[in-house]
C-alpha cells in the first residue's frame, strides 16, 4: 500500500516578514502621518458642521460628530443656496462639454493630421501652460468688458472653452489607435469629424473622463475669475456664496460649515466615483483597444 509523501512543515516563523516590516514600516507610518494631517481639518469641518451649538465652543473639543442637521436645514431653506447650486451645474457642465469637444479636435489634429506648422502649434500649445493666469486678468477683462460679456453665464465658461492638459492627453491616447482604424473609416466613407466623435472618442474613454473629471472639479471651485467678472447673484457661483456666508454668518462656524460642506460633497461623490480612470487616462492605460 502507497503512502502518501507528505510535504515538510513549513515554518512559522518567516525570518524575511520581520525584515520587510523593519524597511516598510517606517515609510507607512510617515505616509499615514502625512495623510492624517491632510485630512484632519476636513474632518475637523465635518464635526463642527454637526455639532450642537454650545458643542462648538465646548472644552475639551468634542472630536466626534454629533449628528445636529439644523445648520444644513437652515442654509437649504433660508439662503440662496439652490440658486447658487444651479448656477454652478450650469457653468462647470457647459465648460466641460466644450472643452472634451475642443481638446478632442485639436488633440487628434496634433496627432494624426500632417500641416505645415504641426510642430509649432504643439510648442504654442505647451507654452500656454507656462503662463500664469494672473498675468492675463487685465487684457482678459478689457476684452470681455468690450464684448459685453461681463456679468453673465458666458463670461464663466466661454474663456475655459478650451484646456491644454485636455488637447495634450487626447493627443496621446490619438496616437495610440492603429492607423488601420482610419484607413477603413475611410473606406465607410466617414470624414474626420465624424470619425473622431464616432470612433477615437469612444475608445478613448479613460482620457475623457479624466479631462471631464478635472475640468468640472477646477469649474467648480472657480473663485477668483468670478470674483472679477461678475456682481449680481443670479449668475454667481457656489464659490462666491461662500465667500458672502462668511460675511453673514460671520462666527455662526456650524452654518459656515455646513455651506461648505454642501458646496465640497458633489465634487467628492463624482470623485470617488471616477477616481480609477484618472490612472488610467494620465497613464495612457485601457484606451479600448484589444491588442
Amino acid at each position: 500500500m502507497k503512502t502518501l509523501s507528505q510535504s515538510p512543515a513549513k515554518n512559522p516563523y518567516d525570518p524575511s516578514l520581520g525584515m520587510r516590516i523593519l524597511t516598510k514600516g517606517p515609510k507607512w507610518i510617515a505616509v499615514t502621518a502625512v495623510a492624517v494631517l491632510f485630512a484632519f481639518p476636513l474632518y475637523w469641518v465635518v464635526v463642527t458642521a454637526f455639532n450642537t451649538k454650545h458643542g462648538v465652543y465646548a472644552i475639551p473639543p468634542h472630536f466626534l460628530p454629533q449628528f445636529h442637521t439644523s445648520p444644513f436645514m437652515y442654509v437649504l431653506t433660508h439662503t440662496s443656496w439652490l440658486g447658487y447650486m444651479l448656477n454652478t451645474v450650469f457653468i462647470s457642465g457647459s465648460t466641460v462639454v466644450l472643452v472634451i469637444i475642443t481638446s478632442a479636435m485639436a488633440g487628434y489634429a496634433l496627432a494624426d493630421l500632417r500641416f505645415r506648422g504641426s510642430g509649432a502649434v504643439l510648442a504654442a500649445v505647451l507654452a500656454v501652460i507656462l503662463l500664469p493666469a494672473q498675468a492675463l486678468l487685465v487684457p482678459q477683462y478689457a476684452v470681455a468688458l468690450h464684448l459685453h460679456l461681463l456679468n453673465t453665464y458666458w463670461v464663466q465658461i466661454i474663456p475655459f472653452a478650451a484646456s491644454t492638459f485636455g488637447v495634450l492627453l487626447f493627443r496621446q491616447f490619438f496616437k495610440t489607435l492603429p492607423r488601420s482604424y482610419w484607413e477603413a473609416a475611410q473606406l465607410e466613407g466617414v470624414g474626420h469629424l465624424r470619425y473622431v466623435f464616432r470612433i477615437a472618442l469612444p475608445l478613448a474613454r479613460p482620457a475623457v473622463v479624466t479631462v471631464a473629471l478635472l475640468t468640472f472639479i477646477t469649474s467648480w471651485n472657480q473663485f477668483q475669475w468670478p470674483l472679477i467678472m461678475t456682481t449680481s447673484h443670479s449668475v454667481q457661483p457656489i464659490e462666491i456664496a461662500l465667500s458672502h456666508y462668511m460675511q453673514t454668518f460671520e462666527a455662526n462656524w456650524r452654518k459656515l460649515t455646513s455651506a461648505v460642506l454642501l458646496a465640497l460633497a458633489p465634487i467628492v461623490i463624482v470623485f470617488l466615483l471616477l477616481q480609477r480612470y484618472i490612472v488610467d487616462g494620465v497613464a495612457g492605460r485601457d484606451s479600448g483597444v484589444n491588442a
